[in-house]
């Protein structure tokens, strides 16, 4: 199945190479989870600070359950500074 991964700010050095811009759609297997995409891309978990699933937000704690389907959007974000 295909998802399109939508990595922001330093996240974007995780997709896959030749990817324009911040978005990139890839093939996982059926039933992947936010988890095994982390893995597969190679992200640490301590870099993400937000995200998100086709726009609703899914914990960290989730990461593991929370499985994909077809045509879905997964977005991260790194923690932001700012002032």
């Amino acid at each position: 199945m295909k998802i399109t991964l939508k990595f922001y700010t330093t996240l974007k050095d995780y997709l896959p190479e030749g990817t324009k811009d911040n978005a990139a759609e890839i093939e996982v297997e059926d039933g992947a989870s936010v988890q095994s995409v982390v893995e597969r891309q190679g992200v640490p978990t301590n870099m993400i600070h937000m995200t998100l699933v086709n726009g609703a937000y899914v914990t960290p704690g989730d990461f593991a359950s929370h499985t994909l389907k077809d045509g879905d959007t997964l977005a991260m974000w790194p923690p932001l500074a700012g002032g």
